[in-house]
């Protein structure tokens, strides 16, 4: 069982950063939207798509399936009542020569065997798709 640990801290005026590993992450956490930083909604969103990226990288390798680069888009609806993400969606496009079939059963493998991904799927609709993008 693998096991991980952050420390976050933040002022009276919200402006907050999460320690991870030796990399310092700033975000919001005022009462308000500041601009510039991302609040825990989008934080959570950066979560699956770093898992989803993390995971092309790991399953293109297991599965012999070359790609050259891979984008990814995440949109997430939250209800105000009770607050909760209600549905992710996900969009990557692949640069990959690859056929279609290998492009889904990166897919699949990607969000079947994903941290992240499974967490989110028991508490919210998590709808994607992979598009492959010729070089």
């Amino acid at each position: 069982m693998l096991a991980y640990q952050i420390t976050a801290t933040s002022d009276s005026l919200g402006r907050s950063q999460a320690l991870a590993n030796k990399t310092v992450l700033p975000f919001d956490a005022s009462n308000g939207r500041d601009s510039l930083l991302p609040n825990p909604a989008e934080l959570l969103l950066t979560a699956l798509a770093a898992c989803i990226l993390k995971n092309i990288e790991r399953y293109s390798i297991k599965l012999h399936i070359p790609y050259e680069s891979a984008r990814i888009s995440v949109n997430g609806t939250r209800s105000d009542i009770p607050p909760s993400m209600q549905e992710i969606t996900y969009k990557v496009e692949i640069v990959s020569k690859a056929e279609e079939r290998k492009i889904n059963l990166l897919h699949k493998n990607v969000i079947k065997f994903g941290t992240i991904s499974n967490t989110l799927a028991l508490s919210c609709k998590l709808n994607g798709e992979f598009i492959k993008v010729k070089p």
